[in-house]
């Protein structure tokens, strides 16, 4: 039990953690002395191998963050203006700019109450003739309805990628998060499974798409620590207008470390969610996380659904006062003024207000989880509006 004394305040615990160590220290060390800190060097081509070996795709290209790999994945798939792409709408907004940074119009798909991903038939209902492809975001580590959403992409005609930026490490029907489309896109941001600090990948099985989105990671040339072993003088030729997206050695370095610790961190995390679960089983003022039987989870994040008479806000006040960590969970996208849409999606915008964040990290330690779970019951008992 944490201390109410104001003198010895209790130590915080953080909503989030980077699980980074020794190992990944060392690798940086290696960085350092080879001299090639920059990107596409040995380290990022290391680990683009890793990563297409691990998820059984034609290619992998290391990106500076996810929402690059995202940009570079609808580049290659030639989005333009005039085409609409459908997204998953209870997530954070990268996949629906990403539309707009290629002059496409995303259109936001409502999701499922009980998982939050994207609902099926909410896509089906969206497609018109100028849908070009959709998507589908694995909502803070559970992946989506991948079977259902293929089909319905297939008999359209429609690409189809997917957002694993939260789920690395979860699975569908055997099949891990980051293979269960053409096109996927990771995030190695610092809250998620494997980190670097900040950091992506775009996933495809498509070799030639892989290789597009590589010379535009990179200005529209080609790797210039390959050129630098060149005997003679080799000018680089300017094929795309590309971007500076590529992952420095140093996170790549640090991303091999993590990814071989995956199974291990996962491990930590799945056993606190279940820990949660326990806890707040008889907990009537929240909905704990679902997950469906034919797929995991990689607890990139633990959202409690609040009852509706809960102020989340001064649920939210309490925990934070108390050193706990906590957040409003992600977003409903459609309700961002960036968009200036007047779509509808209910199911997300009511997740939107009722969710809250609660810590989930692979340092949690059994005494944290149950002071976690002590002065979130306290807050909600204190934060609840009588029915009367």
């Amino acid at each position: 039990m944490f201390s109410s004394d104001p003198g010895n305040p209790p130590e915080p615990i953080d909503l989030v953690h980077a699980s980074l160590g020794e190992a990944e220290l060392a690798a940086v060390a290696e960085v350092f002395a080879s001299g090639w800190p920059a990107g596409q060097g040995p380290r990022g081509k290391a680990l683009e191998a890793q990563l297409a070996e691990r998820y059984g795709v034609g290619g992998a290209v290391a990106t500076s963050n996810c929402g690059a790999a995202l940009h570079l994945a609808l580049l290659a798939l030639g989005v333009g203006p005039g085409d609409e792409v459908i997204v998953a709408d209870f997530t954070f907004p990268a996949p629906a700019h990403a539309v707009r940074w290629v002059g496409g119009t995303p259109v936001f798909a409502d999701v499922r109450p009980d998982t939050g991903t994207v609902d099926p038939q909410s896509v089906a209902d969206l497609v018109t003739p100028r849908t070009v492809g959709l998507i589908v975001v694995d909502t803070v580590g559970l992946p989506a309805d991948y079977d259902e959403l293929n089909e319905i992409a297939a008999r359209h005609g429609l690409f189809v990628v997917e957002d694993a930026a939260c789920a690395v490490g979860a699975t569908y029907r055997g099949r891990p998060a980051g293979a269960l489309a053409p096109v996927a896109c990771l995030s190695f941001h610092g809250r998620k499974g494997a980190s670097s600090g900040e950091g992506g990948a775009l996933l495809t099985a498509d070799p030639k798409l892989a290789a597009d989105a590589r010379v535009r990671s990179s200005f529209g040339i080609g790797s210039i620590f390959d050129q630098a072993q060149v005997v003679g003088l080799p000018i680089p030729v300017f094929t795309e207008i590309g971007y500076n997206y590529k992952l420095s050695d140093i996170a790549a370095a640090i991303l091999q470390v993590q990814l071989g610790r995956i199974d291990e961190l996962l491990e930590r995390r799945t056993a606190v969610a279940a820990r949660y679960g326990e806890l707040l089983a008889d907990e009537e003022l929240v909905t704990l996380p679902q997950v469906p039987d034919d797929r995991t989870h990689a607890w990139q994040s633990y959202m409690v659904t609040l009852d509706p008479r809960v102020d989340r806000a001064a649920v939210a006040a309490e925990l934070r006062g108390q050193g706990i960590g906590c957040g409003h969970g992600t977003w409903a996208s459609h309700l961002q003024p960036v968009y200036g849409t007047d779509q509808k999606c209910p199911v997300s915008a009511d997740l939107f207000a009722r969710n809250l964040a609660i810590p989930m990290h692979a340092e949690l330690t059994g005494e944290q989880v149950e002071r976690v779970v002590t002065a979130l019951r306290s807050a909600l008992a204190n934060h609840t509006r009588d029915n009367a």
